[in-house]
């Protein structure tokens, strides 16, 4: 063991196989969520929202909501990464309407389903966040808070998120928020725990 940073670089089909594995695993926890009527947290979150009160498809509010937040990762995180996140954002946004019909449960259960939903979506990020790439919006905010303070991203991500949580409170059974919110939970604990710099060095 040495105390020096590892760095290895990714190729293209590296990033290919990377950014499609984690699209298409929080594609799959995002049905899940969406099928039982729960909520999430991030940008995701918001747009899950939107889309209930509305009546718009999460994937074309997920993409919308998150257009704004291209100009803050160009700026700061760099063009590679934008890119990246941009045909993430993309490809989830095209799979949420894809998958639902192909994909039908009889029955699932509210916790199960939120704990599933949050491993996949879990380890969807990380993977992203690993080939420099991520599902946009907050994401964005929080990588670079730990990038320029230290301050992990997974509880950045978290206090967001128990804010979003609160307000879902006042639109949506107690109950669904409650499994929601474990899911969360789950989200965020991976990210800071398994997402360090430190660790995981790679462009």
């Amino acid at each position: 063991m040495t105390d020096e940073t590892q760095i290895s670089t990714h190729s293209l089909f590296d990033d290919a196989q990377g950014i499609s594995l984690g699209v298409f695993l929080a594609s799959v926890g995002l049905h899940l969520l969406t099928t039982l009527g729960l909520i999430t947290g991030q940008t995701a979150g918001i747009a899950v929202i939107i889309s209930y009160l509305s009546g718009f498809s999460f994937g074309a509010v997920f993409f919308l909501v998150n257009l704004p937040f291209y100009v803050l990762a160009w700026r700061r995180l760099g063009k590679v990464f934008t890119i990246k996140s941009l045909i993430s954002v993309t490809l989830l946004s095209i799979l949420t309407e894809i998958i639902p019909p192909g994909m039908v449960f009889s029955h699932l259960d509210p916790l199960l389903g939120a704990l599933t939903f949050g491993a996949l979506t879990g380890v969807a990020l990380l993977v992203l966040f690993r080939h420099n790439g991520s599902l946009g919006g907050l994401g964005v905010v929080a990588l670079l808070i730990q990038d320029t303070t230290g301050f992990r991203a997974g509880w950045v991500q978290l206090i967001f998120d128990l804010c979003l949580f609160g307000l879902a409170f006042f639109l949506f059974d107690p109950a669904l928020v409650i499994y929601s919110l474990l899911g969360a939970v789950v989200i965020n604990l991976i990210i800071a725990i398994n997402h360090r710099r430190d660790r995981y060095v790679a462009t």
